[in-house]
């Protein structure tokens, strides 16, 4: 089958180990694992981390890359691949399970024409989601509905505050925060994709570390280093920075002083459950709100779209469709 894999490791240039090439089919590992036919997968920040070697080592090589994928499965049912592998004995929420992964860290993921799956991770796709949108749902939707709607503790009608503009998790949290009302605010360095936002359905948006009109209640992080300092100063007292990923770095100063006396909370937020991403499906189905796509793309012409996400041209999600 086609598929596209991580060659090799290299922090400095990911794209080098970035390869389209034919691939054993999956073999599923027992009869609690199904075979899916993908129809379309999506492109995440986790895929580039892999080529550089984030989470990976050198001799799982080669490995199918991606996390996301909507296909059907060996009865011919349209499913949703939920990407968070839990270890079968364990009984709680997956994302909490200490040993758990996600597809394409141990297992083989889905930027190919066939991928294996335990089936407890699949969920039925409704027929009002294209391929391509359902395709986006499992790591950045389910991001930001985790995010927005368990993590942060505001109410609809508070004010959020999500630094970055375009990317996968911020398209969605502006799009998602929106149709749950949610006063939201975003900060962009570029101003076309502030405008964007805005079309989108952002209340506000401002550039990166600007002074807000007033403080907000939740500040949705995934950033890291770059915006931190700005994150803490634009929270009213009481307030919640929601953290998911660190893509400028991982290490800022903590300002712990302001974190303990203004009573800050921040609270770490990774994917979300299976239970959780039904009730987004059902969120979108309920709403009518639709993920953002960039880009659709053959799987064959991966590797434009990997190019297009390393130069930070991305506005939503990129697709390959098989």
């Amino acid at each position: 089958m086609r598929a596209v894999l991580a060659t090799s490791i290299n922090p400095d240039a990911p794209l080098a180990g970035l390869t389209v090439d034919e691939h054993p089919d999956p073999k599923p590992a027992d009869e609690a694992w199904a075979t899916v036919q993908v129809k379309a997968a999506s492109l995440n920040h986790h895929d580039l981390w892999t080529l550089r070697g984030v989470g990976i080592r050198e001799d799982r090589l080669p490995i199918v890359l991606g996390c996301d994928a909507a296909g059907v499965d060996e009865d011919g049912n349209e499913v949703i691949v939920h990407a968070v592998i839990s270890d079968p004995a364990w009984q709680g929420e997956e994302t909490l399970d200490p040993g758990r992964s996600l597809l394409s860290e141990r297992y083989d993921g889905t930027f190919a024409e066939r991928v294996a799956v335990p089936r407890r991770n699949l969920i039925p796709k409704p027929a009002e989601l294209t391929w391509e949108e359902a395709a986006c749902l499992p790591t950045a939707w389910l991001t930001a509905y985790r995010m927005l709607f368990a993590a942060s503790g505001v109410a609809p009608g508070g004010t959020v505050l999500v630094q970055g503009a375009s990317g996968g998790v911020a398209t969605a949290l502006i799009a998602l925060g929106r149709a749950g009302g949610y006063r939201m605010w975003v900060t962009g360095r570029d101003q076309g994709k502030r405008e964007r936002a805005l079309s989108l359905g952002a209340d506000a948006v401002f550039e990166p570390g600007a002074r807000l009109p007033e403080r907000v209640d939740a500040v949705m992080e995934t950033v890291g280093e770059a915006t931190w300092a700005h994150s803490l100063k634009a929270l009213r007292p009481g307030g919640t920075v929601v953290v998911s990923g660190a893509t400028t770095g991982d290490a800022p100063s903590a300002d712990l002083r302001r974190v303990f006396f203004l009573q800050l909370r921040v609270v770490g937020s990774t994917m979300g459950s299976k239970d959780e991403l039904q009730r987004l499906v059902r969120f979108l189905q309920q709403t009518g709100v639709r993920p953002v796509i960039d880009q659709v793309l053959p799987l064959d012409d991966a590797a434009a779209g990997f190019a297009r996400m390393a130069a930070g041209e991305v506005f939503g999600k990129i697709v390959f469709t098989v």
